[in-house]
């Protein structure tokens, strides 16, 4: 396909995501033109610390978009917009000239755990939550924050303990994408729904979001640190000469508020409409929909939040470990860089591995894999869970093992399925399947079989965070409408569920179910300093 660029607009986004940025160029009505990607790495510490640089996210995402306007897909006159998306619920605290003050906490970081603990809990406990400021939270947000410690406010009760200089210098504490934002813009604004995790605003109108004075002191941080607020839908500012240099656009660019990955990706999948459903795998996962009301049940960490879209809430949950786990399965089992490696990554090891779990049958032999390898959010909120395969025998073969590593985040997906569709109080009737994740047909099949609903593996998926960002762009423009977002998204192929595999799925699940209920102790125990 060629364009005209004297008639067609683009729209240049960035996906700040855990691995690693990805910049993409889209049409302004969502057709995917072309992008590009760089790692970036995550610095894990004791204690439950997991911290990047923000140096390095810059440097990654100059690189990446270098490549990918450089070659001239698009020409540099047809830019509208910049619109970004990013890894949530991460902290940046920045001084009063922009300054980086410490690495970027980032989602995966649980270390202000006792802190939180101690901010929500009381002398009575519900659920570790003292119930009058449950009230409150629940009233007011729609959740709580989560006491796993992984929430931006436990970081930055986290750096007022333990790095009470960086707390006291601190001009603004920013979400990844709201960082990310004012680098492009010079403006330290965060969005209605990126700032939500923090747990201090009201958001019983959610065109309408505000700090509630009550929560801000509840938690102890300055409403004078945090960033004003904007709808995601704003021009928040126009692309710095510098910057605009630097990426290889021209300055004077009108950059949008953008979004945080969960939302960006519900937009990208297309299921835009109250109670469509999509499934999501990156390096997390999360099943959500759109939904007309406020709503939460704190039991199963699982909440209705400000959309992005104006005037709607979506279902926001989230699953810690999913695409990682085939990373893991990748860097540390088959291609651990030590002293009996043999052969480098291949380039092709996706397909690979693909293609080894395809070879194994439905049920990987009688083994599970539990995929908690950085603790869970949501249907239970747990830090100290972690992950591993059972019931290997003497005739287990490696086949069976990277499939059941597949199967055991389908079998997490089944379960985080099944309190999404009561939460919603109606069953899904298929999913838009999206992320990186979505990119393995034998993935697809198998989340086909363990959920029992149709999988429609969604067209560009690995690319669906910059889509969403993208079409948020164009809404903010006034380029589409909310629904025309549904008919930008094509469909690649549905996966229809495999009778036969039933049986044998329903028995594992309801077993994968029961490592959860007895090994949740031991795992606390043997986790209990991080």
């Amino acid at each position: 396909m060629t364009w005209n660029d004297a008639l067609t607009e683009h729209v240049l986004t960035i996906d700040l995501g855990t691995s690693g940025p990805k910049v993409a160029i889209f049409t302004i009505d969502g057709t995917f033109v072309d992008g590009d990607s760089e790692p970036v790495g995550v610095q894990l510490s004791e204690g439950g610390g997991a911290q990047q640089r923000p140096s390095d996210w810059g440097q990654a995402i100059s690189a990446a978009a270098r490549r990918v306007v450089g070659r001239g897909t698009a020409s540099a006159e047809s830019f509208v917009a910049v619109s970004v998306t990013s890894q949530w619920s991460g902290t940046v605290p920045i001084d009063a000239n922009g300054i980086v003050l410490h690495d970027a906490l980032i989602w995966m970081d649980s270390r202000g755990g006792r802190a939180i603990r101690r901010r929500v809990g009381g002398r009575v406990r519900v659920q570790g939550y003292d119930p009058r400021k449950l009230r409150r939270w629940i009233r007011v947000t729609g959740g709580a924050p989560s006491r796993s410690g992984k929430d931006p406010i436990a970081h930055i009760l986290w750096l007022q303990e333990h790095e009470p200089e960086i707390a006291r210098a601190t001009w603004k504490y920013l979400e990844p994408k709201d960082w990310l934002n004012f680098k492009l813009t010079g403006v330290a604004v965060a969005t209605f729904d990126s700032i939500v995790l923090h747990w201090v605003t009201d958001n019983r109108d959610p065109t309408r979001v505000a700090y509630d004075e009550n929560l801000l002191g509840l938690v102890g941080v300055p409403r004078a640190q945090l960033p004003d607020l904007v709808p995601a839908t704003t021009v928040i500012g126009e692309l710095q000469r510098d910057v605009a240099n630097d990426l290889g656009l021209a300055p004077g660019i009108p950059v949008v508020g953008g979004t945080p990955d969960v939302q960006s990706a519900a937009i990208g999948s297309g299921a835009v409409r109250d109670y469509e459903g999509h499934l999501y795998i990156g390096t997390s996962s999360w099943i959500t929909c759109h939904v007309p009301v406020k709503k939460t049940d704190i039991l199963r960490n699982i909440a209705a939040l400000p959309s992005p879209l104006p005037g709607k809430y979506y279902v926001a949950d989230e699953q810690e470990s999913a695409g990682s786990c085939v990373n893991w399965l990748r860097d540390n089992v088959l291609y651990p860089d030590d002293a009996l490696r043999e052969t480098p990554v291949p380039d092709d090891v996706y397909g690979r591995i693909d293609a080894l779990a395809a070879s194994a049958p439905a049920g990987a032999g009688g083994i599970i894999f539990t995929p908690w390898l950085n603790g869970e959010r949501t249907p239970v909120d747990d830090d100290r869970l972690r992950g591993g395969w059972h019931n290997l025998s003497l005739r287990a073969t490696r086949a069976e093992l990277v499939r059941a590593v597949l199967e055991g985040v389908a079998f997490n997906s089944r379960w985080l399925l099944e309190v999404v569709e009561k939460f919603v109080g109606r069953p899904f009737h298929g999913l838009n399947f999206v992320g990186g994740g979505a990119e393995s047909d034998v993935w697809c099949q198998i989340l086909a079989d363990v959920l029992d609903r149709p999988i429609r593996q969604m067209e560009h998926a690995v690319h669906a965070n910059t889509r969403g960002a993208a079409l948020l762009a164009a809404v903010t423009l006034k380029r589409l409408t909310v629904d025309d977002i549904g008919r930008a998204v094509g469909v690649r192929r549905v996966y229809q569920p495999d009778p036969s595999t039933r049986a044998a799925y329903d028995a594992a699940y309801r077993e994968f179910r029961a490592l959860y209920k007895q090994n949740k102790s031991i795992y606390a125990r043997l986790n209990r300093h991080g």
